[in-house]
Order: structure tokens, then sequence, then C-alpha cells
């Protein structure tokens, strides 16, 4: 793949841009998501593998909205270069950023994932739909104070054990990922008139989360929760796909509306909990830290479907997708506001 060019005037303003803040940074930084950690990771192996003389990439798991936070602070060493994330920044983050200075922001797709649901391999089997998870951790079903305390208060049809769900932090990509995919939904498929409410009075019913113990925050390390589900059968829990094929020996995956997540049904889409993974790299730090266009060279490298980051629990994006991932490395394409919106 050919090397990222761009005009000396624009290398020489992010070499500004980071002399003017201190001294310069010989290592890649990264913040971000948990669910696109590993991938990431994966990648800085190999380029440190293949490249001993350079700086190994500092990368830390931040969850996808406090790695916003930290990436949109500003221009500079002192600031991250990369952001993992496991799902698209919001117009407001984008104008958030661009407030800080943080203009020319590429975004790359580089992967697709599952929000699993999931339980312990040991554990009686249960199946769910949206609906279900809504009416069992929104704080407010259908308008009214939430009381349910078993699966059997949610359906009589499902088993009369307590609601334990571990799950990530209101800051996590995968909890916006949650809620969009699964709270939004099953709220409108368990109360038609949802869809008619606006705003906060939507986020209300629908998307707010239970605070009185069922749902129970498990912070950002998704291998905990797995912990957590082997410790206690009766619990669900929440996280990427990939966690749930690494430990595939002690948990298993839920089927949601009658689909089970594999690699085959996220893949084609046809698993509700499918969503894209992103990594969102700064064009002005691109000349001033040694090695990042090389890193990014190498993500496009190992993403296909026969690579290294698919083998580690990847789901391959599509063709066309792979294609315009890798146009936008190779020519240092950038995000417009129009496309957020």
């Amino acid at each position: 793949m050919p090397r990222i060019a761009f005009p000396l005037s624009l290398i020489a303003l992010a070499l500004s841009a980071c002399s003017d803040s201190g001294a310069a940074r010989e290592e890649i930084r990264v913040v971000g998501s948990s669910t696109v950690y590993p991938f990431t990771t994966a990648v800085a192996e190999s380029f440190n593998n293949s490249r001993p003389d350079m700086r190994a990439p500092v990368i830390e798991s931040t969850g996808t909205g406090a790695g916003i936070n930290q990436f949109c602070a500003g221009i500079g060493p002192q600031h991250p270069d990369l952001l993992n994330a496991s799902r698209r920044m919001t117009i407001g983050e984008f104008e958030q950023c661009a407030a800080n200075g943080v203009t020319e922001i590429m975004e790359v797709q580089v992967g697709a994932d599952g929000l699993a649901i999931a339980q312990a391999a040991q554990a009686q089997p249960l199946s769910l739909t949206r609906a279900h998870l809504y009416r069992a951790l929104a704080a407010n079903p259908m308008g009214r104070p939430n009381t349910a305390r078993t699966w059997a208060d949610v359906d009589p049809a499902l088993p009369a054990i307590p609601i334990t769900v571990f799950g990530p932090p209101s800051t996590s990509g995968t909890r916006d990922s949650f809620n969009e995919l699964m709270m939004e939904p099953g709220c409108e498929a368990a109360w038609p008139a949802a869809a008619e409410l606006e705003g906060d009075a939507y986020d209300e019913a629908c998307v707010l989360i239970r605070s009185d113990g069922p749902y129970v925050d498990a912070g950002e390390n998704d291998n905990l929760i797995v912990q957590k589900l082997v410790a206690d059968p009766s619990a669900i829990g929440i996280f990427g796909f990939s966690y749930l094929e690494e430990n595939a020996s002690r948990v298993r995956g839920l089927p949601i509306d009658g689909t089970t997540p594999t690699y085959e049904t996220v893949a084609s889409g046809a698993y509700p909990g499918a969503r894209p993974l992103y990594i969102y790299v700064k064009k002005r730090h691109i000349r001033a830290v040694p090695g990042l266009a090389a890193f990014l060279e190498d993500y496009a490298a190992a993403w296909g479907p026969d690579g290294p980051l698919v083998r580690r629990g990847m789901i391959a994006a599509p063709a066309p997708v792979r294609e315009r991932s890798a146009a936008i490395i190779a020519r240092g394409m950038t995000l417009s506001a129009d496309a957020l919106r």
C-alpha cells in the first residue's frame, strides 16, 4: 500500500503544533474502546516486532466516551494520536474536537463486531428478545418505574431467576451500542407509543438504565465480566463478540430475537447486535509522530478475512468497506460534519 503523502505546509503545521506544546513524542499514543483495544494491540505487537528500533505504541483502554474526550482535547504531544471507537463519533463530539483545534480527522472502519449478550456455559439456556431486555433493564419501562426482579416478572415464559446483568458503564461505546441496538428497538417493540416521544422524554422512557440493582456496572474490562458470569451462572453479561469467541469454553451467546451471535450472523447483519468498529486519526499528527503512517498501513494489512485480526475475533468488514477504509488511509481523506448528520 502506498505511503501517505501530504503537502510540506501541512507537515510543517503538524510539527509546529507538536513543538508549540512541548517536546515531540517518539511513540504512538492510542486511547478509547475496550472492544477495539485487543485489535489495535495486535497491530501494535506486529508493528513492534517488525520495527524493533522504534518505540512501542502506548494503548490505553479507556472506553469510547472517555477516549473521545481525551482525543478531542487538543493537538500536540500531550494528546492522543488515535482513538479506538466501538461506535461512530457523533456530530456533537466532532464539533467538540473542532472547538479545541482538532480538525482534519480521519475516520476508518477497521471491521465489525457483535454486541454479545452472554451467559456462563453451564447456565440454564436463556433466549431473549430486545423487548425482554428493555422490560428488564429500563428504569421506566412503558413510562412507569421498573419493579421487575426476576425474568419471570418480565415474561411468565422465562425462568423465575433474579435479573442480574453485568454490563459496561455509561462512558463506554459498548453501552452506547447497547442502547442503540437493544434498548431503543426493544422499547418501541414493547411500547409502540414510544415512537412519538422526543428528546429527554424518549431517553427517560427508552434509554435510561435502571440503577436499583439488576444492572451492574462492571467497568471497562470485558474479561472481568466473563469472570463474573462464570462465578454467577444465573447472570448474563454484555460485551463484544471477540470476548465471546476468546472464551467459548466458558461462556455462550444468548439468542436475541431468535438469532445467536456467530461470525456468520454478525458479518451478514442478521444478528441484531452487529455493529461497526472504528479508529479515528489526527491527520496533523501523522508526520509529527514517528511510525504513525506505517502503523495505519499495518492496520489495513491486518483486517482482511484471512488476516490476524479476524483470528483475534474481529469480524472482517465487507470488501467495499475495507477498500474505502484503505483509501482513506492511503489518501489522508478526512471526515466532514455533513457525513455525521
